[in-house]
């Protein structure tokens, strides 16, 4: 099955349109990685409405070369100037930075190049043969399963969330709560759309994702002022020479890499979970640990192979299940449905030469990765210099232009504008913002399903117990949602026996 995807595929991707666009997003990743506050998000939601009207594999290369791109660009600025360009780098800075600082940050950028670019292509590889696995599993679901399944992502990205698990739920279902305007596909009405005819639809779920993390990023920006100031940084050119380091030390790549898949896979933990457990788990088995955070390019090796392997991780829920496992695999899953494709296992079905041209596309961007990593780190380390006066109305006008070139709607950004609104004051009072996006996404999978499973059954609630995969896809929603409880009032309990 993987492989006839991939011969099904190779037709659609290995054109010079389809090539050109993933190395163009590749590029465009690593820039706006490089960028502190950016990240591959901004840069997916950016090009999302560009990508629409390309050929499908062309545009979600494009999109998905963005990911790769932005996740290890973030590691240049973590080691040059000690500020993460993106959080999945957070852990990078730990041993990046005190390397520069020694006067190998060529080497260290070279070493997070080469680990993000083999991380990758691991993440590549179980991509390719554990999403038409969990595909062909998921072919014998039924609404009722489909139900457990989408209710099961909607726990997950709220709960493993770093933030309070209150404040997850509650974003979680606002998200939910904005799925349902528009129409009711069951019973022909429309709910919440105020006599607007713009609202008859829905909102655009591209304008919602912009004004809620582009728009909201620039406006807490502006607000922490600094708009003039430069950054000092020293322009270096990435070492050859730190591939064979990285080589040398295969099994930490291995290791770290098998760590950023399972957390990548598991929905709400992503790269920076990963970057740092797989940086704690190195340390942990090196025969020299005390080095560690002093410049220990096992620990670059470490947590860069770890947060681009978490890239595929995260693709495969998000493929085979249409489950996406954080903001932005929910972005992606939100392109790839524009253009015409439903993730799940009708999409491994009915469109394999789709999953095997954005299998490929996946593998070509890492390589594409290493290759532009290596050539255009002076570049980047130039782009650092940039003023943030100067790059604020780059992006809002970017933001503006394709939000607005989607559907031609001066609505949509009203829009976006209002979630731009939002966001920033979900972000100033601490609260996730990526369960938002997957309660807009997830919402009408979860109540269509729901209700589908109910017409079924007559409107007997037995159907979700009766049938065994979906009685145990419950449970473990449900043991997830004890796990995060218990030990909040296990603590409640300890501080009132103390009292006491």
């Amino acid at each position: 099955m993987a492989f006839d995807s991939l011969i099904a595929g190779a037709g659609l991707f290995f054109t010079p349109y389809a090539l050109l666009l993933t190395a163009a997003g590749c590029l465009l990743g690593l820039v706006i990685g490089v960028l502190p506050g950016l990240g591959p998000l901004m840069g997916i939601i950016l090009l999302t409405p560009v990508a629409l009207y390309l050929p499908p594999v062309a545009g979600m290369g494009m999109l998905i070369a963005i990911f790769v791109g932005g996740s290890a660009g973030g590691a240049v600025s973590a080691i040059l100037l000690r500020i993460p360009g993106t959080p999945l780098a957070a852990a990078t800075l730990l041993d990046g930075y005190p390397m520069a600082q020694k006067g190998r940050a060529p080497e260290a950028i070279g070493i997070a190049i080469s680990a993000s670019a083999l991380g990758g292509l691991l993440g590549g590889v179980f991509l390719i043969f554990l999403s038409p696995l969990l595909a062909d599993v998921a072919l014998r679901f039924g609404p009722p399963e489909y139900f457990a399944l989408t209710l099961l992502g909607l726990v997950s990205i709220t709960v493993i969330s770093k933030e309070s698990t209150s404040k997850g739920l509650m974003v979680g279902i606002v998200g939910m709560l904005i799925s349902t305007i528009g129409m009711d596909q069951f019973a022909s009405a429309y709910r919440f759309t105020f006599d607007l005819p713009q609202m008859l639809g829905g909102f655009n779920i591209v304008a919602m994702v912009v004004g809620l993390f582009a728009l909201s990023e620039m406006f807490l920006q502006i607000e922490q002022g600094g708009l003039d100031r430069r950054s000092k940084v020293e322009v270096v050119r990435a070492s050859w020479r730190a591939i064979g380091t990285t080589l040398r030390s295969w099994v930490n790549v291995v290791r770290s890499s098998l760590i950023g898949i399972f957390f990548g896979a598991l929905p709400g933990a992503g790269g920076v979970i990963a970057s740092f457990t797989s940086y704690a788990v190195a340390k942990a088995v090196a025969r020299d640990p005390e080095t560690y955070g002093t410049g220990n390019p096992e620990g670059v090796v470490a947590t860069e192979s770890a947060n681009n392997a978490c890239c595929g991780g995260t693709l495969i829920p998000t493929l085979a299940l249409a489950i996406p496992g954080d903001a932005t695999s929910a972005v992606l899953m939100g392109a790839l449905i524009l253009v015409g494709f439903f993730p799940g296992p009708e999409l491994f079905e009915n469109h394999v030469d789709v999953v095997g041209g954005i299998f490929l596309a996946y593998i070509a961007a890492n390589v594409f990765l290493f290759v532009l990593g290596i050539l255009f780190t002076p570049i980047f380390a130039s782009i650092l210099k940039i003023r943030k006066k100067h790059l604020i109305p780059i992006v809002t006008l970017l933001s503006v232009i394709g939000v607005y070139a989607i559907q031609g709607s001066t609505f949509d950004l009203w829009v976006m504008l209002a979630f731009g609104g939002l966001g920033y004051v979900f972000r100033r009072f601490d609260y996730p913002l990526a369960p938002l996006v997957i309660g807009a996404v997830l919402g009408p999978i979860c109540e269509n399903n729901f209700r589908r499973s109910l017409v079924l059954s007559a409107d007997d609630y037995g159907i979700f117990i009766d049938r065994p995969i979906c009685a145990t896809i419950l449970a473990i929603s449900a043991l997830a949602i004890a796990l995060t409880l218990l030990p909040a009032r296990s603590l409640g309990w300890l501080k009132r026996g103390e009292a006491a």
